[in-house]
């Protein structure tokens, strides 16, 4: 398809326009990551301020300080979820199972400080289930379904179960030996996994550390 001269600057015009509203979006949310993580109550005008836009700019992708907060752990999930894709790619299922629980407990750990402000941004939508938990419960099956089918963890495992169980990842927080403790909890999950799994070579095969 031809355009006329004039159209097809408007198009390239539009083009850089979309791809620097996009890189904007990306820089606002890893400042605001690195800022919410250190202080829940960051001004947003000093999160704009180091992103390098301005409060136009930022209000624009995100009309409250909730809606930036929630995008950023939805964007943080999804990256863990995506990981038990690419895991399932090359590891063994047991493999890819352990050492997705490392990421998330390095995940867990490194966002801990940004926990006051997840907090108070799910209190202004009460009742509502926190972003990408489903990613993350689709991700669980995943690796779960995927165990189960070859016999490396005990059979009827469902995700449920699996979440209770590593919900001590979050009760950690930044206690000086919290990589020791993530690494212990972990391995115990992954042991109590393996009970009554039907092709699983038993406890403390499969070696990964949280940090």
């Amino acid at each position: 398809m031809r355009y006329p001269e004039g159209g097809r600057v408007r198009a390239d015009r539009h083009a850089r326009l979309r791809t620097d509203a996009q890189a904007n979006r990306e820089r606002i949310l890893e400042v605001a990551l690195a800022e919410l993580t250190r202080s829940a109550d960051v001004p947003l005008s000093t999160i704009a301020k180091k992103a390098g836009v301005g409060q136009g700019t930022l209000y624009r992708n995100f009309p409250s300080r909730e809606a930036l907060v929630l995008e950023i752990y939805r964007h943080e999930m999804r990256q863990v979820a995506d990981t038990a894709v690419e895991l399932l790619r090359t590891r063994a299922p047991d493999q890819a199972l352990r050492e997705w629980m490392g990421h998330l407990a390095r995940f867990a750990m490194a966002k801990a400080g940004l926990a006051d402000a997840l907090h108070k941004a799910m209190s202004a939508f009460c009742g509502q289930e926190k972003p990408g938990d489903g990613q993350m419960t689709e991700a669980v099956a995943l690796l779960l379904r995927a165990n189960e089918e070859v016999g490396t963890i005990r059979p009827g495992v469902t995700t449920d179960d699996f979440l209770l169980a590593i919900a001590g990842l979050w009760q950690i927080g930044l206690a000086d030996d919290r990589q020791a403790r993530a690494k212990r909890l972990l391995d115990l999950v992954m042991d109590g996994l393996r009970v009554g799994a039907p092709g699983a070579a038993g406890p403390g095969t499969t070696a990964d550390t949280a940090g």
